[in-house]
């Protein structure tokens, strides 16, 4: 590990450095984080493409929002998000001089992070047991769509896939409607939090052992670990469809339902949420019929249940119902669009949306962006600079790090090593 800079408080992740080879959003999601929480996180690209992300629309820059980049300082939204915090440099890993200078970065790294195609590391000759070779301490984590091992290994996946595969698309929609995958990457994130989760377990462990380890990260597999809480083997079974909508079937009522001005979320978990519903809809005389007060009925029935509570919701505004049923603490939203959800006071006290800063242009107000979730009561967590504009820690990493010259900097530039 290297030490804190001096005159710095210290942050969870202080002192450890991260070779970041990820693209796209599986590990790049697990990197930010990691950076969020003091980690040196240095991404490595490709000298001639650069990352995907910094070249792909939506852009950001000095004219604004756009599709179509409109100046040559113009950078991806989602490089601007997916890269606060970190260092960029570049290198070439197909070339003899450029593996080389990783091989010694490697030395002098805590953890390797990335999300190549499984077979990659292997062809490049940065596969684990090469590394550990060099630095038994090395932290070797792999994210994948499928895993490192099994028959579907070195198939390539984007979210889309990974939603398709495990099944979600499967539970995702109307019950007489087609599959849909959720409205963002979910497997993505999913996959870049447990391998955050998974670096942290193994730097732990490595205090105790003094070794790192090889992690294999499926994104397929983090997907179904969090799906199967419920018994989706058993619907069929049981009489119901896998896609249930909004509707949950442990609970009923649980949906969204139509308002005088929108729609509202309602829940009712338990036996008193469902008789305080009851009496804020003044609906007192179901409390005596054996069906509605069953709550196996009403999972079964829920088409029943659902049109009592739609012709109360049809009635009253969405606020109103929100503080009426807050008042009896009885879970319900109102359904924000992210228009709403950029101007929910609650958010704004906790700081957790934040406008994007350009590197290039600090004075520019950008698009949205999360900060870090977790906060800490004794640590600060969260993402202190912009971006990084592509390779501008060439020099501080090449010279200061690995200890080369500027001339040799130069001849290994002009070579495309880096």
């Amino acid at each position: 590990m290297i030490d804190a800079p001096s005159g710095q408080p210290p942050r969870i992740l202080d002192g450890v450095r991260i070779l970041d080879l990820t693209r796209f959003l599986s590990g790049p999601q697990a990197t930010l984080f990691l950076a969020a929480l003091g980690a040196e996180v240095i991404r490595i690209d490709e000298p001639a493409t650069g990352d995907p992300t910094a070249n792909a629309p939506p852009f950001f820059g000095p004219e604004g929002v756009s599709l179509k980049r409109q100046t040559a300082d113009d950078l991806g939204i989602a490089y601007l998000k997916r890269s606060r915090a970190k260092k960029a440099i570049t290198l070439n890993l197909k070339s003899a001089e450029g593996k080389a200078l990783f091989m010694r970065l490697v030395q002098s790294a805590d953890v390797l992070v990335e999300n190549f195609r499984t077979g990659v590391t292997a062809r490049l000759g940065i596969d684990y047991p090469q590394l550990q070779a060099i630095n038994p301490r090395l932290i070797h984590c792999a994210i994948t769509g499928y895993g490192s091992t099994g028959p579907d290994r070195k198939l390539k996946a984007f979210d889309l896939m990974v939603q398709a595969a495990s099944g979600l698309m499967s539970i995702t929609g109307d019950p007489d409607g087609t599959p849909f995958k959720a409205g963002s990457p979910m497997s993505d994130g999913i996959a870049g939090t447990f391998a955050m989760s998974g670096i942290l377990g193994a730097l732990y462990q490595r205090e105790r052992s003094g070794t790192g380890q090889f992690i294999d990260v499926s994104m397929v597999d983090c997907l179904i670990s969090l799906m199967l809480d419920e018994p989706l083997d058993c619907y069929e079974q049981l009489g119901l469809p896998l896609r249930q909508g909004n509707r949950i079937m442990r609970f009923s009522p649980f949906n969204t339902y139509p308002t005088a001005d929108g729609m509202v979320a309602i829940g009712a978990a338990n036996d008193a949420d469902w008789r305080g519903l009851l009496a804020v809809m003044g609906r007192d005389d179901l409390l005596a019929d054996a069906n509605f007060m069953n709550t196996g009925w009403r999972i079964g029935n829920n088409a029943a249940v659902d049109g009592v509570v739609a012709a109360w919701t049809r009635t009253r505004s969405t606020a109103d119902i929100v503080d009426d049923l807050a008042a009896r603490e009885i879970p319900c939203s109102p359904i924000r669009d992210i228009g709403d959800v950029a101007a929910w006071p609650h958010l704004a006290e906790r700081g957790l949306l934040q406008t994007l800063t350009h590197p290039g242009f600090p004075q520019l107000q950008g698009p949205l962006a999360p900060a870090f979730p977790l906060k800490f009561s004794g640590a600060f967590a969260g993402y202190d600079r912009p971006a990084p504009m592509p390779r501008q820690h060439n020099d501080e990493i090449y010279r200061d790090l690995l200890g080369l010259t500027d001339s040799e900097i130069e001849q290994l530039s002009a070579a495309g090593a880096i």
